[in-house]
């Protein structure tokens, strides 16, 4: 089955909830969030409190009991970072964006802080909502300074130019089989890759992929086959057989955590809010600090 399939029972399923849900007077929100992947034990709710989300829906209860659990755009890895995440909730208390804002930062701890807060439409859900995620994955030729420790990906010099040409047979709709992890859950290997570049900053190699969706460690996997193929392990054409293949054995290690940050997520801008305020969209998604030199993500 097909992503373009699979959105007709989502949408049901949420407009049930939403009848439901909307019974009583709630108040719908967004929130964009950035945080350092090396402070927690990835996105997702942890039983020992070290994910993402626990450190966020704590922060939420400190101030609003009555906020319900948190979605997310993307359930990042342990280790991933991220500087456009985007999160949703409902809460049966009126604020002010600002005083949203204020409350939950706050409240959270070292290596997480949320962006901004915005109103949305009842039924909006920060995964299922979303059309499309970006991810950057950041190489660095070379000894990698204490500052960047963990939020970069060190290798030796690889061919840029090589790894550019060698992605472009991923553009598109595919069996991405070949580029899931083994615990991937998801009902369809089939995933669209709307962009997919590979640039070089110095002595940083970025990979730049824009997707409809990703499925488990994908972007991992794709940074890891383009690697080889940076250092000549590979030829070109081994991605392209390589996604034909529809085989994860074949691929070989997944590159590590460190160098992946999810940066940005889109959303059509009739479920964002009613308001002609909000009618731009949410604010645009931030580059990793480490390129922050270069300005913003419209420049990369």
């Amino acid at each position: 089955m097909r992503p373009s399939q699979l959105p007709t029972r989502q949408v049901a399923a949420r407009q049930y909830r939403v009848l439901n849900e909307t019974s009583k007077q709630s108040f719908w929100l967004a929130a964009g969030v950035a945080y350092a992947g090396d402070h927690f034990q990835g996105f997702q709710s942890q039983a020992n409190g070290q994910g993402v989300q626990n450190a966020l829906e704590r922060a939420l209860a400190s101030i609003d009991a009555d906020s319900t659990p948190i979605a997310a755009a993307g359930r990042t890895d342990s280790g991933v970072h991220a500087t456009g995440q985007v999160i949703s909730f409902r809460s049966s208390r009126e604020r002010s964006a600002s005083a949203w804002l204020k409350g939950m930062n706050s409240n959270l701890p070292e290596g997480v802080r949320v962006r901004w807060v915005r109103p949305v439409l009842p039924g909006f859900n920060a995964r299922f909502s979303a059309t499309g995620r970006r991810y950057l994955y950041v190489f660095s030729e070379g000894e990698v300074s204490p500052l960047n420790v963990r939020r970069v990906t060190s290798t030796a010099v690889l061919d840029d130019s090589a790894m550019h040409r060698a992605a472009q047979c991923l553009v598109g709709e595919h069996d991405f089989s070949s580029f899931r992890a083994a615990a991937c859950q998801s009902p369809t290997p089939f995933r669209r890759v709307d962009h997919i570049l590979v640039r070089r900053f110095g002595s940083l190699v970025i990979v730049d992929v824009a997707a409809n969706a990703f499925l488990l460690r994908m972007m991992r996997n794709i940074s890891g086959a383009l690697w080889r193929v940076g250092r000549g392990e590979w030829p070109e054409s081994a991605v392209h057989h390589l996604l034909e293949a529809r085989d994860r054995t074949r691929l070989g290690r997944t590159a590590a955590a460190d160098g992946l940050y999810l940066v940005e997520v889109r959303y059509p801008g009739e479920l964002l809010s009613a308001t002609d305020e909000q009618a731009a969209g949410f604010p645009r998604g931030a580059l990793p600090p480490v390129l922050e030199v270069f300005g913003t993500l419209d420049r990369l």
